[in-house]
């Protein structure tokens, strides 16, 4: 799990301006696209296109796997989020715009299948519930109801308290560095991404990339306060990993989610990483449900 240079960030509600180049790749039909200001790799071939979007510390390496598992039979569309390399916020508005974009440009014509994680399911989220009819299915990896009062009511003391630790450490070490001293912001950041069991390299961790922490603390760039709560509508996959010291979600999301039609639940013995720390059969479970439930996608 490595992180590369992000591009520019989205200028929102601006129409998508895309250039194509061909990737130099063993991959089927890859190519890298520029819009909205923002590199798009997208690679594989097939008539459903599966958006990838990550969270925190990653980037678009983060689906090298699961791209490379999925390619034979789906177009895979994975970006890196903007500004992780630059000292400044993207809005949520300009967030959600930024994915609508991607998706249009790159699957105008049908509804796209989204895989997510961490802040990425937060964005992906947002994106799902202002332009339902762009969703096909989707695919969330271990945050599920993060803003619901069920949510905060089913933590213990403990789980809320080291909650705020870790997010509101980060987003101190985002004003840190904004503000201060890159250096001492990017030891705070990758002592604390060691401490969680972050698998990326800590010379590819920035404190730039903790905007979302200063959102959520600070209200950075608007926050979070305008967030919908996350109802699915659609086909979902949840799958998060039980080795943890607090969860995502609330027990009474993942029965919600295993009861709706055409949605499973599925808990991996790893931490919040799971796509990283058991690619194998997370691949296999990804990929089973997408042809499970590929009919629903028209």
């Amino acid at each position: 799990m490595q992180t590369s240079q992000s591009s520019a960030p989205s200028s929102g509600a601006a129409a998508p301006s895309v250039s194509t180049t061909p990737v130099a790749s063993a991959l089927p039909a890859a190519t890298l696209q520029t819009i909205s200001g923002v590199d798009v790799l997208i690679e594989g071939t097939g008539p459903h296109t599966v958006l990838m979007v990550h969270g925190w510390p990653d980037s678009l390496r983060l689906w090298d796997s699961t791209a490379s598992a999925l390619q034979s039979q789906y177009r895979c569309v994975r970006f890196t989020l903007p500004r992780f390399d630059l000292g400044q916020a993207t809005s949520l508005v300009d967030m959600v715009a930024l994915i609508a974009s991607i998706a249009d440009a790159v699957s105008p014509n049908a509804p796209v299948t989204l895989l997510m994680h961490d802040w990425g399911c937060i964005f992906g989220y947002e994106f799902a519930n202002h332009h339902p009819t762009r969703i096909a299915r989707v695919m969330a990896v271990d945050i599920g109801d993060h803003n619901s009062g069920t949510y905060l009511k089913s933590l213990s003391a403990s789980a809320k308290l080291s909650i705020f630790v870790y997010q509101f450490w980060l987003a101190v070490a985002w004003q840190v560095g904004r503000h201060a001293s890159p250096a001492i912001a990017n030891r705070m950041t990758r002592w604390m991404a060691h401490t969680i069991g972050c698998r990326a390299k800590p010379s590819s961790i920035s404190w730039a990339m903790n905007y979302p922490y200063a959102m959520a603390w600070f209200q950075t760039a608007g926050g979070f306060k305008l967030a919908k709560k996350v109802t699915p509508v659609w086909p979902l996959l949840y799958i998060y990993g039980k080795r943890k010291p607090f969860m995502f979600q609330s027990p009474r999301w993942l029965a919600d989610v295993a009861a709706r039609a055409h949605s499973e639940v599925q808990a991996f013995d790893t931490g919040h990483w799971v796509m990283v720390q058991k690619p194998e059969e997370f691949n296999a479970c990804v990929s089973a449900w997408l042809d499970k439930t590929r009919v629903l996608a028209g």
